[in-house]
């Protein structure tokens, strides 16, 4: 399965596009970012052009794709894929071997659904918000955003609730 369009505008809605990496908003240091909010390999004073930021974009949806689709082990509609896809995008795959929930891999959210409870997976997606955090509320609409999409509802109405 791909991303679809939908998909690829509920990230840009969250990821802004930078040309100079930033250090994460909750450290003040690593990990650092570029583009749409890459991190891998990304050093302080690291820059780069609109085309390659674009680049790696597409380098990490595609990543996150096949993430989504080897831990994933039921069927899935298009916008639950997109918003498995956001998630991992933002939080990571956590594709190692602990059973630490650092992302997708490890979470209460894959394996609700793959025991097949989707609702139960939808509302795992409102508890990875960093509470206390400088980035909690845009992490709370995000993760409102992702939820509604999973469900099949318009994501869109979700940003204009604080």
């Amino acid at each position: 399965m791909k991303l679809s369009a939908d998909g690829r505008e509920l990230i840009h809605e969250f990821e802004r596009c930078e040309l100079a990496a930033y250090p994460d908003p909750k450290t003040g240091g690593a990990p650092w970012t570029i583009g749409w909010g890459r991190a891998h390999g990304v050093r302080p004073g690291d820059t780069c052009t609109r085309e390659q930021a674009d680049a790696w974009f597409e380098e990490d949806v595609a990543s996150f794709e096949r993430d989504v689709e080897s831990l994933v082990t039921v069927s899935l509609e298009q916008w639950q894929f997109g918003a498995l896809v956001s998630f991992a995008y933002n939080v990571g795959s956590d594709i190692d071997e602990d059973t630490k929930a650092e992302g997708l891999g490890d979470s209460t959210l894959l394996k609700k659904l793959n025991a097949g409870d989707y609702v139960g997976a939808a509302e795992e997606f409102l508890k990875w918000v960093s509470p206390g955090s400088s980035v909690e509320r845009g992490l709370r609409r995000r993760r409102r955003a992702e939820r509604a999409m999973f469900l099949g509802l318009d994501w869109r109405a979700e940003l204009a609730r604080p």
